[in-house]
């Protein structure tokens, strides 16, 4: 089963940008649909941006949409993060499902939960 490992996390002020990648340990990400997800201080996590396996399709949270990019090759997923906003302050995770997930439902959690892999986490704190 792969394992993801997220890095990039940092303390940001707002208006500025982090870049946060997700990288598979002894094994390579192509057969997976890939999702981001945020956890906020006091909030559940949500699903926030979603690449398909072949980077085509993707989904935005519309919290993040024109401020975040989501991107992939073979061996890493990265989220881009201009224009930072305090609210985008918190842990976040790299998620996996093998197959053919469709983006919005692997970023809404609402298909073959059993079947997720996660990450770590890693911080991203907003503040001036």
């Amino acid at each position: 089963q792969v394992q993801l490992v997220e890095s990039g996390g940092g303390l940001v002020q707002p208006g500025g940008s982090l870049r946060l990648s997700c990288v598979a340990s002894e094994s390579i990400l192509i057969p997976y649909v890939i999702g981001w997800f945020r956890e906020g201080p006091g909030k559940e996590r949500e699903g926030i941006a979603c690449i398909s396996v072949s980077g085509g399709p993707k989904f935005y949270r519309d919290s993040v949409k024109g401020r975040f990019t989501v991107s992939r090759d073979q061996d890493s997923v990265s989220l881009q993060m201009d224009n930072l906003l305090p609210e985008d302050t918190g842990i976040y995770y790299c998620a996996a499902q093998k197959g053919t997930t469709p983006v919005q439902n692997m970023c809404d959690h609402t298909f073959r939960q059993a079947d997720t892999v996660w990450g770590q986490g890693t911080q991203a704190t907003v503040t001036s």
